[in-house]
Formats: structure tokens, C-alpha cells, sequence
């Protein structure tokens, strides 16, 4: 496999872990009251030396070759009323994959996402289900570095809730989302999440979760193109799959004050990186009702 191909891997996988990362950070399944803003800036870091070809088959680099992405991402959600939320994500990418023969890099602003989130019902306010409309909107014209250059929707059903388990309390998040970029050539793609969460302590201070995700995408498009500055951008290759396994920690400072800390492998996958990925979030309440 070429370095070109690696390369274009490895940027898509950095570039997926980094949305789903987000879901899980921001616990997209629970009502946020109205009139409060949630807002959360992240760094996500993923390396990778090694991928899975397109028949799940690991495989080192050529060239011991390195892959490494910074990303950067700022969130915010307000509620609206008791039945709405609106939402909007905006990424920031530095990418770079190295090996004996050289290095290759990019970044910049990715694509801007803005939802819609409408709550459909609860049980006994304990259980929550809801649903997610995005619009996906670039931020960048003819660079192919940075992504589909297309724009797109998303809808996101997810289901969550709250108990106890071992006298300690309890969360969970199940969610899954379909997304169809619009263009000369379409992208189909589903991810899921489930997450679940225990409070460690009985001032909720602290609290530990555990998720699994994975992460499909399909298109009509087999085609490569092996410019090293073209084959950085996901829209060359739009057809991988992977599942991923983290665990995250989160302290709360103070009520509307909260860090997260994630770590996260990917565990199976196609077209994509053997990856390992950190990141740390802060969340932050403002009440304005």
C-alpha cells in the first residue's frame, strides 16, 4: 500500500474519532433545561503506525511510516424550550504523516455542523428519547485536505437514562445517526455510540464511563487520487468502517464547571488506522432563565 493511501486513511479515521468523541463528551441523549448554554471546547490527539487494508487485514506503515492529528473542536448548545435545543460544532484539524522518505502534512477549519434537537417523550422523567436534525456546512471552497467539500444532513435518534448500580448512580446513552453528504457523488454513513457512565462519589463530583462506537461509510466513488496533497482528504476515499472502545473520566470543579478525559482504541475496522487517541474537554453551564 502507498504512503499517498496511508496517509488518506489515517486522516479519515482522525477525523471521525474527533465527532464521535464529541457525542459522547457532550451526553447529546439528556434534555438541557431551558435558557441554558452549554458551551465546550476540546483537543482530541490520535496517533496511528499501523491500518486495516480494505479486507480488515493489519498491516504496519511503509517506511515506518507515523500518523499524527491534533484536533481542536468548540460546541455549544441553548436551550430553547422544554422540547427543543439547538446546537453547533465548529472543528479545527492539524494533520501530519511521517515516514523515511518524508513528511506530509494539513490543516485548517473543517466543516461547521448546526442541529436541532427535539425531545419526543420521557418515562417518568428517568428515561429520555429524542431526535437530531444537523445541517453540515463547509467552511472551505476547493480544498481537498480539509474534507467532502459538500454539504450534507444528519438525523440522530438516541435514547438515554438514569438508575443505580452497586448503590452508586448511573447513566446511559445509546444513540445512533444516519448522514448523507449532497454532491457529484453522494456518501451514505451510519455511526452508533453506547455509552455507560457510574458517579463515584455522592456529591457527583466524579464519575467514570465506559463507551463503545463504530462508524460505517459507503459511496458509489472507488476512485484515488495518488496527489500527495489530494490524498489527505476523506472525499478521495469515502468507503471505511471501524468500532472503538474508550474510557472517560470526568471532575466537576464546581456545578457548571465539569472536565472530561478520554482515552480510545479502535479495535476493528476497513480502510482505516490500528488508532490510539487522548482527549480532554471542558464543559460549561450558563443559566441565563
Amino acid at each position: 500500500m502507498t504512503l499517498n493511501r496511508n496517509l488518506l486513511k489515517y486522516t479519515i479515521a482522525a477525523l471521525i474519532l474527533l465527532t464521535v468523541a464529541a457525542n459522547k463528551t457532550y451526553a447529546d441523549g439528556f434534555p438541557v433545561r431551558p435558557g441554558r448554554f452549554i458551551l465546550s471546547p476540546s483537543v482530541s490527539y490520535f496517533f496511528a503506525n499501523k491500518q486495516w487494508d480494505s479486507v480488515s487485514h493489519k498491516k504496519s506503515f511503509d517506511d515506518n511510516g507515523r500518523f499524527h492529528s491534533l484536533n481542536y473542536a468548540f460546541y455549544g448548545e441553548y436551550g430553547i424550550s422544554r422540547k427543543f435545543t439547538v446546537s453547533a460544532l465548529l472543528p479545527y484539524t492539524i494533520n501530519s504523516f511521517k515516514n523515511d522518505s518524508g513528511k506530509f502534512s494539513s490543516s485548517g477549519l473543517q466543516d461547521i455542523e448546526i442541529g436541532l434537537k427535539y425531545y419526543l417523550a420521557n418515562i417518568n422523567y428517568k428515561y429520555y428519547f429524542s431526535i437530531k436534525a444537523t445541517g453540515i456546512i463547509p467552511t472551505y471552497k476547493n480544498n481537498p485536505s480539509l474534507g467532502y467539500s459538500q454539504y450534507g444532513t444528519e438525523l440522530k435518534l438516541a435514547f438515554a437514562g438514569s438508575g443505580h448500580l452497586f448503590g452508586r448512580n448511573s447513566y446511559f446513552v445509546a444513540e445512533n445517526g444516519v448522514r448523507e453528504y449532497f454532491g457529484y457523488e453522494s456518501v451514505f454513513q451510519d455511526r452508533y455510540n453506547l455509552t455507560y457512565g457510574l458517579t463515584l462519589d455522592k456529591n457527583f463530583h466524579e464519575q467514570v464511563s465506559l463507551s463503545v462506537g463504530g462508524f460505517y461509510s459507503t459511496s458509489s466513488s472507488k476512485a484515488f487520487n495518488n496527489d500527495p496533497l489530494i490524498s489527505a482528504n476523506p472525499s478521495t476515499n469515502k468507503n471505511f468502517a471501524f468500532n472503538q472502545v474508550s474510557l472517560s473520566y470526568g471532575h466537576a470543579f464546581a456545578k457548571n464547571l465539569s472536565l472530561f478525559l478520554t482515552g480510545g482504541r479502535f479495535i476493528t475496522g476497513r480502510n482505516t488506522a490500528v488508532g490510539t487517541s487522548v482527549s480532554a474537554s471542558l464543559n460549561y453551564r450558563i443559566d441565563t432563565k
